[in-house]
């Protein structure tokens, strides 16, 4: 804790400065697993791009042409080493895809942070030096305890959980604790039926709306649905359009990007998760920095999982369109 408490107190120091000293011409990569049209993504960059404007460090960030793509990710990541960069920062949403690569990468020398996603065994499973970014999993069985305040005091409760990108960490791990949850529930409420199934929900605000919509056509007693990322904003759109009340079938889901918060603020979402992703473009630049300058090794800074409810999505809102949340 005082360690992160001492990262977090350099971090308010630097946005509050004009700058600090130069990082001598530190090279820093940031390949990850999103297209360029990801929002929540575009609050990363802006953390990055505020970072290494701070130190005056040289930086790329690398995006994928698809949504998703870990064999772009990797070719992308091949491609700026070639280039001999000091710093890696990179997401590892698969266990086993770049675990060659980033020990090339230690062992030419480049200092390597995971950001928004880690190996899910964390150090022991790849050679990366420290992660930057959400606890998926406690993550998860926070929002399940958020969105079950509002399940139905009598009745079957019926769940589906939206697994937007199957096989990858950070949506298998949110789901698996949203599942957690639903059984300690299920084992706390033995007068009531608790019941869930998982979909292949996809990484589209249109294709989740599509697949999840079909699913509460086919079964309208459907008490919530928790998406792993934020196209549950593609449901509540579905919703609306079939004229279905706010509240009906509740909605939770992660990430504060306008489109989900404007769900939000309409009523057909009742909690979020916030891994503040501006913290993640930000903080890692820093430890890189730190790193060059004065040898310190990088070390795992927890981004949060804050619950947003509706009473704070219009505050929220403003500091989301500006890139910082």
């Amino acid at each position: 804790m005082k360690r992160l408490t001492a990262t977090l107190l350099l971090a308010t120091t630097l946005l509050a400065g004009p700058s600090v000293a130069s990082a001598d011409g530190l090279n820093i990569v940031f390949t990850h697993h999103s297209s360029a049209s990801n929002t929540f993504w575009q609050a990363v960059k802006k953390g990055f791009d505020d970072a290494c404007g701070k130190v005056e460090a040289k930086c790329n960030m690398i995006f994928t042409q698809t949504e998703g793509s870990v064999e772009q990710q990797l070719a992308n990541m091949r491609a700026a080493l070639a280039a001999k960069p000091d710093a890696l920062l990179t997401s590892i949403v698969d266990n086993k895809a770049f675990d060659d690569v980033i020990k090339e990468a230690r062992d030419a020398g480049v200092l390597v942070i995971a950001v928004n996603v880690d190996d899910t065994e964390g150090a022991k499973g790849n050679a990366r030096q420290a992660f930057v970014g959400q606890g998926f999993k406690p993550a998860g069985y926070s929002l399940g305890k958020a969105i079950s305040e509002s399940f139905p005091k009598e009745g079957p409760i019926k769940v589906l959980v939206g697994i937007s990108a199957p096989g990858q960490n950070w949506s298998e791990s949110r789901g698996a604790g949203v599942m957690q949850f639903l059984e300690e529930y299920k084992a706390a409420h033995p007068d009531r039926q608790v019941s869930w199934e998982r979909i292949d929900s996809g990484t589209d605000l249109a294709i989740t709306s599509d697949r999840v919509g079909a699913y509460l056509n086919a079964h309208p007693d459907t008490t919530a649905y928790f998406d792993t990322g934020f196209w549950c904003a593609g449901v509540a759109r579905s919703l609306q359009d079939r004229g279905v009340a706010p509240g009906k079938v509740l909605l939770g889901g992660f990430d504060l990007v306008p489109e989900v918060l404007q769900q939000m603020q309409k009523g057909y979402v009742q909690a979020l998760v916030d891994q503040q992703p501006y913290m993640q473009g930000f903080m890692p630049v820093m430890e890189a920095y730190l790193n060059k300058k004065v040898g310190l090794a990088p070390s795992d800074i927890d981004t949060g999982q804050g619950i947003v409810r509706p009473d704070q999505a219009d505050a929220i809102m403003t500091l989301s369109s500006q890139g910082l949340r």
